[in-house]
């Protein structure tokens, strides 16, 4: 609460320094429908970049379904005073799992896989085999973060997955249920990392047209990458050749955009993949952090905020030297996102807020 009520603090100032910037360029429309002017706001990220030290970021906006605005600012690389430009690779960190969450849908659509089919049947899983509960968790359960799984065993003392609730009963957000998942794909294709991310490209890339979004990364997206940034010191690289559905999705924001808007054009999957994806799974508890920016519910991969101009959707990302933030109203058909190459950096939010300001 402290930190949200400091952003507040943070934004007020910044609003009330540039209230008075004449419009030029009024063509982006904020949440609420707001003409803004692309210079002011480019101004005012700009501002907001140097107080919390952000070295490069990359940001779209979508209007009425269609992607108006981007801009990319700072470096991709400090050192060699390379700048970020729109080519530059970010890393997509949790925005991953609703990605994820879309493609899995697909394989719902072809009847290769049912939401609420226990995950065991498809594909035993021996790192949690000594718990019984595990026979109980589905798909559903995964992609809502209610499969009892922690969010990653390498956390815990031991090393090893448990099972903290028996699954379907409440909500812990975890990675780890959605690597079962992924696993379970490649073993219903018979395929490994390589393998999935070639069924990705050819179901759900190539028909949206992502060029550079990608599970496992290609040498182009790498050679292009944003160097990731933990106190002004290089975070050094993760492996890239796995198919992470938490966390490995590389991407720029404006491709990522493209599916996002195919989102709100409800593009590529039938009507009722739709109404899964989007309809709440499980209410957060009434003392979840989350609950202090709006977000109530989970649901398929989604966050899920009903506020006062309409209801909106979303995923935060927190990668060792990266963060971002996408969130979407179907409705109205707005969405923005932000990558940045700073570490666990609330700008992304930031900048959400100012984009909600009447």
């Amino acid at each position: 609460m402290l930190r949200i009520c400091l952003l507040c603090g943070l934004l007020l100032s910044t609003f009330t320094l540039f209230s008075q910037i004449q419009q030029k360029n009024a063509i982006v429309k904020n949440v609420l429908g707001k003409p803004i002017d692309t210079d002011s706001l480019s101004y005012v990220v700009n501002m907001l970049m140097q107080k919390m030290n952000v070295p490069g970021l990359s940001m779209a906006i979508i209007n009425d379904g269609k992607i108006v605005y981007h801009d990319e600012q700072g470096y991709a690389d400090i050192g060699k005073k390379i700048k970020v430009s729109r080519n530059t690779i970010f890393e997509a960190a949790s925005l991953s799992k609703p990605l994820f969450a879309f493609f899995v849908m697909d394989y719902v659509e072809r009847g290769l896989l049912n939401l609420d089919t226990p995950l065991y049947q498809y594909m035993p899983y021996a790192d949690i085999a000594h718990d019984e509960r595990y026979k109980k968790i589905t798909a559903r359960m995964v992609l809502s973060h209610t499969s009892g799984f922690p969010n990653w065993r390498k956390d815990y003392q031991n090393g090893e997955l448990f099972i903290q609730f028996d699954p379907g009963t409440s909500f812990l957000y975890s990675g780890e249920g959605y690597q079962y998942l992924a696993k379970v794909l490649m073993h219903l294709e018979n395929t490994d990392d390589e393998g999935l991310e070639s069924i990705y490209e050819e179901r759900i890339a190539k028909p949206l047209q992502l060029k550079v979004t990608k599970f496992v990364q290609n040498e182009q997206n790498l050679s292009n990458k944003a160097k990731g940034y933990r106190s002004e010191k290089v975070v050094s690289l993760k492996e890239t050749d796995v198919f992470g559905a938490a966390f490995s999705v590389h991407t720029t924001a404006s491709d990522y955009s493209k599916w996002l808007a195919a989102l709100m054009e409800s593009k590529l999957l039938d009507e009722k993949s739709y109404q899964e994806l989007f309809k709440t799974q499980v209410l957060l508890p009434e003392d979840s952090e989350q609950r202090t920016v709006g977000i109530s519910e989970w649901t398929l991969g989604f966050s899920k905020a009903n506020l006062p101009f309409g209801v909106g959707y979303g995923h935060g990302g927190n990668n060792s030297g990266y963060t971002c933030l996408f969130g979407i109203f179907p409705q109205t058909k707005w969405g923005f996102a932000v990558f940045t190459n700073a570490n666990q950096s609330d700008l992304p939010f930031t900048i959400l807020q100012y984009l909600m300001t009447p």
